[in-house]
């Protein structure tokens, strides 16, 4: 926690720097855009220019560089104020994470001295005991192993290294002195004993605190620490973008007013409006009337015309929507498109375990069936409502099942009737142990296809897809490209948004069975026909919204 706080410090702080200097950029640049306008301006009428319309319209070119240059001003000042609240949250993050350091440290150091208090202790409990065992011992006629023992974790640090009867501890003692020792240790050791439990009484209640109490109370301190730290880094972020976006909005409405009637002409307008043959016609006769002389003016075969030069025309280069039916990959070989794996079953398998399994984001089959019928079925009607052959159909699983990287649907017989690929890709959906949109977000997608208000509904029904686990994400977001393809020719195929909707609804989007056993509607009638409706509106609304869902 103390590493992960130091890394949002160190953002933070590298984030507020980068603040600072933008802000200093954009005030130079500020500046020196107003003095430079300045500049010209007050210059333009010393110097032999032009005027008439060119020097009214340069002047309002002028004008709006220094409104550009306000604009920027007060964006800088922003960005200052930002790097300022950055700056202070840095400043109390670090604060408070010293403070959980050091006293987690505190805590730390006398836990770690209690236990070090303890361990001391019964090292002294060790001694008293190995010092009345050899009382006992003495007491028992056994001098010799009462002066060569050696008890416990006591033994590397003291032992008598002769007997009693060399001049032992015990040597010469009678009877009562001997009791009187045995005595005295004995007390000793119970002092030793007492002192040792109210160590460790002392040291388990400190852990106890210390765990319990002190530690979470500390790490959560540095959670709250990251999490604000985090949290008003990223709000300055959406500050900063929001500020940056109306920097370049009023940017744009100073170049061009949004508003015909504005006070102030856009560089656009400025420079359209001027009337360089009116300006030329002007200056001439003011030139006459100033030299008193007439002057004729050569002959010209055409002027400029006037309406040419006070307009701008525009032309776009991009291109609409293409009319072929077939995708970019029409010229690509079959055999590129299809992956290389080794032969697994993938009907009746579970959609993670395939797409683990083969190493895969999307399910190859679902590629190669959108593939074939794009390049050559998208324009047959009826296509995906029209089923192929049964056993044709089982005939094709079975290929894809036994090796599914060696299935080349533009070579395979399948292709003669495309019906057969769009029913066989049906059946590999149909056939999933749990649909696509998952049993436990069936409520809510039921829930967001009801509403009446079609944005709403977008909205709710973008939501319940963006919870999808990533493998059926990735498959929903590649079939819905698929078929929005595939409506794109509705003129020809006759299968609109609302027909694929029908197809695909009940299969995709599936109640779980025992609700679908279980539950009886108001009509009587099974839930399963009951939100039929809905699993189809479901449907159609990410399809219609297929770009706004998945692309934009």
């Amino acid at each position: 926690m103390l590493e992960r706080s130091k890394q949002s410090i160190e953002s933070a702080r590298d984030a507020a720097a980068f603040f600072k200097k933008r802000a200093a950029i954009e005030e130079e640049y500020a500046h020196a855009v107003r003095k430079l306008a300045k500049q010209h301006g007050s210059q333009y009428s010393m110097h032999e220019a032009r005027a008439g319309s060119y020097g009214e319209n340069w002047k309002n070119i002028l004008s709006a560089q220094e409104n550009l240059s306000e604009n920027h001003f007060r964006f800088a000042t922003k960005l200052t104020q930002i790097s300022d609240d950055i700056a202070v949250n840095v400043r109390d993050a670090e604060r408070s994470r010293r403070s959980s350091r050091e006293m987690g440290q505190r805590f730390e150091k006398g836990l770690v001295d209690a236990e070090s208090n303890t361990e001391r202790a019964r090292l002294r409990f060790d001694l008293a005991a190995e010092d009345l065992e050899r009382v006992h011992l003495v007491k028992q006629g056994d001098t010799t192993r009462a002066a060569d023992m050696s008890i416990g974790h006591a033994a590397s640090k003291r032992t008598l290294g002769m007997s009693f009867s060399k001049g032992g501890l015990f040597k010469s003692k009678n009877p009562q002195q001997i009791l009187r020792h045995e005595e005295e240790f004995t007390m000793k050791k119970k002092s030793a004993h007492e002192v040792l439990r109210s160590e460790a009484d002392a040291a388990q209640m400190l852990r106890q605190e210390y765990f319990h109490q002190h530690l979470p109370q500390i790490i959560r301190a540095l959670k709250d620490t990251i999490s604000e730290l985090d949290t008003g880094l990223q709000f300055q972020l959406v500050r900063f973008a929001f500020l940056f976006e109306s920097i370049i909005l009023g940017d744009g409405i100073i170049i061009n007013p949004l508003n015909e009637n504005a006070s102030t002409k856009g560089l656009r307008d400025a420079a359209a409006d001027i009337n360089n043959v009116s300006d030329f016609k002007d200056f001439i006769q003011s030139y006459e009337l100033a030299q008193g002389q007439e002057y004729k003016s050569p002959s010209r075969l055409n002027p400029y015309d006037e309406s040419t030069l006070s307009s701008l025309f525009y032309q776009t280069m991009l291109s609409g929507p293409s009319s072929q039916t077939a995708r970019a990959v029409a010229n690509t070989p079959a055999d590129a498109l299809v992956p290389h794996n080794t032969a697994r079953p993938i009907f009746g398998e579970d959609l993670v375990k395939q797409l683990m399994r083969d190493g895969v984001d999307v399910p190859p089959i679902l590629e190669i069936c959108a593939d074939a019928i794009e390049r050559v079925g998208i324009q047959n009607t009826g296509i995906y409502r029209l089923s192929g052959t049964t056993s044709r159909v089982q005939n094709l699983k079975a290929k894809f099942d036994a090796d599914w990287s060696a299935v080349n649907l533009m070579s395979d017989e399948a292709l003669s009737d495309i019906n057969i690929v769009a029913g066989c890709l049906k059946l590999w959906f149909r056939e999933l142990p749990e649909p696509l949109l998952t049993y436990d977000l069936y409520p809510a997608f039921i829930e967001a296809a009801k509403i009446e208000n079609e944005y709403l509904r977008q909205i709710r029904l973008h939501e319940q897809v963006n919870e999808l686990p990533d493998a059926n994400y990735a498959t929903l977001r590649f079939l819905m490209g698929h078929l929005d393809r595939v409506r794109a020719c509705e003129g020809v195929n006759q299968m609109s948004a609302h027909n694929l909707a029908i197809v695909f609804g009940p299969t995709l989007l599936s109640a779980p069975p025992d609700q679908i056993q279980s539950d009886v509607g108001k009509n009587g009638g099974p839930v399963q026909l009951q939100d039929m409706n809905y699993q189809c509106m479901a449907i159609e609304t990410i399809l219609t919204k297929y770009r706004d869902i998945f692309v934009d």
